[in-house]
């Protein structure tokens, strides 16, 4: 081990020590919350103590920053079948931008890049996350201007102590369920966690995304693009990428946009994930909007088209044909309101087994329905939610929160079903999809869209 790597994993020990302290002084306080609140036919989850003890713990998780932030993110993501409720919130409240690196204190991992010469790069970070911060850069020859994503340094030395330190905390805390489920859990954010390091696989996925984008033949009102990766100055810490200006889906200026640009943007975005699924097989997992920039064409200008950023290809997964059969079934049965089918291919997904209480067959095809409302045949739509032309209204059906409050309730049933890992996976992303969308404030039926691709894959493979 060389002495950098030594001086990092004690560094990581020193910062998990401080977070299994604080664990175990939340641990014996919820206990004995729990208990009381237990005996007074109360849920213990919800009790003003344990969402304060959720919020110190949120709030200390936050002061270590770097990959622990990260960490923190990734299980308020993935975790609201595993965690209280009152954490999950409390994690949602992690904030990814944190205090930049000095930059003299990256320049050794910067020397490291090849070409390191042909670079002017900007000491002033552009941005600074949990796992990386960005700095602009141009080549001196061509002017060309870059971004160049440098991941910490020592971080990929402690990212297992660090994870490790936060289960650790939270079984002591008795916050987290017992059981090979949870098991399984933990595994999948370790390794998500782990590719989110890997930067030679992020720059071979953002590749393939930009090349099947340039070869996707379908046309669409708006442009699709992925910045392009400049391997000769790329190394296994840092990730050189074409500058892509844009802003944020909720910057106030987008909602002055016409209709029909919101509309066209927001198709793009559930055309998309369709387009992973069924058609290039590989989904990019984390439905973060900060992964996402739009760039308005300029004002006045009649040919060109909006244009719709993919950022941070990291977190990537292939699913097997069996399960993507198996959710074309599910996502149909969803938009038919067909109960039995439903049920049916959830139990081909994994989600539920032929011998599941009726309660868990009930709750799980419950929360599918209602995820999957703005999927079904406009005749099907809730009226409520339609505008005078029959077109679903995404911001004001407050969608989220309707789904948000049935996964809930759906925990605390007694036989409660926990998802499979990859259905997780999927919920989460479709549930971020659905998240972007709203915030366009647009109005269309996303029926005909998820119908084209779903169908025609199920024509490839069957001939049906």
């Amino acid at each position: 081990m060389t002495k950098k790597s030594s001086k990092s994993l004690l560094a990581g020990f020193g910062r998990g020590l401080g977070v299994g302290l604080a664990g175990l002084r939340a641990g014996g306080a919820l206990a004995a919350d729990s208990l009381i609140n237990r005996a007074m036919g109360k849920d213990p989850g919800q009790s003003d103590f344990a969402v304060n003890e959720a919020r110190r713990f949120v709030s200390e998780l936050g002061k270590m920053k770097g990959s622990y932030v990260k960490i923190g993110q990734m299980m308020a993501l993935l975790g609201e079948h595993f965690l209280p409720p009152s954490l999950v919130v409390a994690l949602r409240d992690l904030h990814d931008a944190t205090e930049p690196l000095p930059y003299a204190q990256l320049l050794p991992q910067l020397r490291l890049i090849p070409n390191f010469d042909e670079l002017e790069i900007d000491p002033n970070p552009l941005a600074a996350a949990s796992l990386s911060q960005v700095h602009r850069a141009r080549i001196k020859t061509t002017g060309e201007e870059l971004v160049l994503k440098i991941q910490y340094p020592g971080l990929a030395d402690t990212i297992d102590t660090d994870f490790d330190a936060v289960v650790k905390m939270l079984t002591v805390a008795r916050w987290l369920r017992s059981g090979r489920e949870l098991d399984a859990w933990i595994q999948t954010l370790r390794e998500q966690l782990q590719l989110e390091v890997d930067y030679q696989r992020e720059a071979l996925a953002t590749m393939a995304m930009r090349e099947q984008l340039e070869a996707d033949s379908s046309h669409s009102n708006c442009v699709v693009a992925v910045p392009k990766v400049y391997a000769q100055y790329s190394t296994a810490q840092v990730l050189a990428l074409s500058y892509e200006p844009g802003v944020s889906v909720d910057n106030p200026a987008l909602s002055k946009l016409s209709l029909s640009r919101r509309n066209a943007l927001a198709q793009a975005m559930l055309d998309l994930f369709f387009k992973e699924l069924y058609v290039w097989g590989v989904l990019q997992t984390d439905p973060n909007l900060g992964n996402y920039l739009i760039r308005p064409k300029a004002r006045g200008d009649s040919q060109s088209l909006d244009t719709l950023v993919l950022l941070d290809f990291g977190s990537t997964i292939a699913f097997e044909e069996a399960f993507l059969d198996a959710l074309g079934r599910t996502i149909a049965a969803g938009q038919a309101q067909d109960r039995s089918a439903l049920i049916q291919a959830l139990i081909d997904l994994g989600c539920l087994s032929a011998s599941s209480h009726s309660e868990a067959r009930e709750s799980f095809a419950d929360f599918c329905l209602q995820l999957l409302e703005p999927l079904r045949p406009p005749e099907a739509l809730p009226s409520e939610y339609l505008d005078d032309q029959g077109r679903y209204c995404w911001a004001e059906s407050n969608l989220m929160r309707r789904v948000g409050r049935l996964a809930a309730q759906s925990v605390k049933h007694k036989h409660f079903a926990t998802p499979t890992r990859q259905f997780a996976v999927i919920a989460r992303k479709l549930t971020g999809v659905f998240t972007f969308i709203c915030m366009l404030n647009p109005r269309f039926n996303g029926h005909a869209i998820a119908q084209s691709h779903i169908h025609g894959w199920l024509e490839n493979k069957y001939g049906e």
